[in-house]
């Protein structure tokens, strides 16, 4: 079944099939938890399947229980599937039992290898994530990418572009899963958040705090996280729209990386509508993109980022909040603005 929010990239995947002109390398990129993997296994059971993802068939069996994002105590460099000629690349636990932070050149050849044996069927190869390779490992899938055997397909999956070597990039035919912010997704994350019985939440509130990622809006909602989270947004909101609120704050004390993260969402939230010139579903927010300067909020998302960043090392969180919170609370009145953080 295809997910609301994949069905415009599926159908540019499935015009490729249907008109003979599907690459031997695929790029498939979106937001971490935005369900690349599942758009890829939808591709997969849709090319092997005679019937296009019956879900019944040997085939279509077989290639379901294949689990590769399960983390493995022992030290691999790919992952066969039960297709047998489908292999995955990911991080693995490294030879003193570390999972490594980026998939390795060791991996990367014996992922390229895989390939290169002859097969009669349609050989598939799944790198996830392909911009956790590290350099070497990139410059050593170069040459399978330039020079790929017939009847081959490689699928990379990745969550930021920006992270892939331009030479890369250059070989594939991407496709983009964008996020999702229409009526059939909202209906689809109502029916989950029922199952996860948070019946009461705001689905349209929900997807923009995720920036319309739906499966990060389900995780989200995992114990009461999300609850503690909204208490912050709406202690925000009302600090933007009532500036003498910002004499109330306890609840953040503890808790000032989490507010940072909240204000950071929320200042993405309010370019986006900005930008689009869109109303969104926090009353509150619409109000503040209304009258603000579009540059002070690029210029307080940027020192957001930097407090965030700063909050690692030994400065005083606390003060470095207040001073952020300041500038939040006169956003929309302010004629210059001001500097909160050295550089």
């Amino acid at each position: 079944m295809i997910l609301p929010w994949h069905k415009k990239p599926f159908a540019k995947l499935k015009q490729m099939i249907d008109q003979n002109h599907l690459p031997h390398a695929l790029l498939i990129t979106g937001s971490e938890k935005i369900g690349k993997f599942e758009l890829m296994q939808q591709l997969v059971k849709t090319l092997l399947c005679e019937d296009q993802t019956c879900g019944q068939c040997a085939l279509c069996r077989s290639i379901a229980k294949d689990n590769p994002k399960q983390v493995l105590d022992d030290s691999v460099l790919i992952r066969r599937s039960h297709y047998p000629n489908m292999v995955y690349c990911r991080t693995e636990i490294n030879d003193k039992g570390v999972e490594s932070k980026n998939i390795r050149i060791d991996q990367i050849r014996a992922f390229c290898d895989a390939l290169n044996k002859t097969a009669d069927n349609l050989q598939i190869g799944v790198l996830f994530y392909a911009d956790q390779m590290n350099i070497l490992a990139a410059n050593s899938l170069l040459k399978t990418l330039e020079e790929p055997r017939e009847n081959t397909l490689i699928i990379l999956l990745a969550h930021n572009l920006k992270n892939l070597p331009a030479t890369i990039v250059s070989r594939c035919q991407s496709v983009h899963i964008p996020p999702a912010y229409d009526q059939e997704t909202k209906a689809w994350l109502t029916q989950h958040i029922g199952k996860a019985q948070n019946t009461d939440l705001d689905v349209v509130q929900l997807l923009e705090h995720t920036h319309g990622v739906p499966f990060k809006a389900l995780s989200e909602l995992s114990g009461d996280g999300f609850i503690h989270y909204q208490h912050w947004q709406n202690q925000l909101l009302d600090i933007a729209v009532h500036p003498l609120m910002i004499n109330q704050l306890e609840d953040f004390e503890g808790n000032e990386v989490e507010v940072l993260n909240c204000l950071q969402n929320l200042i993405i939230e309010g370019i986006r509508l900005k930008t689009l010139n869109h109303e969104g579903g926090l009353i509150e927010l619409n109000k503040v993109v209304k009258e603000v300067n579009s540059d002070f909020l690029f210029r307080l998302l940027d020192d957001v980022y930097h407090a965030i960043s700063l909050s690692k090392t030994t400065v005083n969180i606390k003060l470095l909040l207040d001073n952020v919170l300041i500038v939040w609370s006169h956003i929309t009145h302010l004629k210059r603005y001001p500097q909160i953080t050295s550089t």
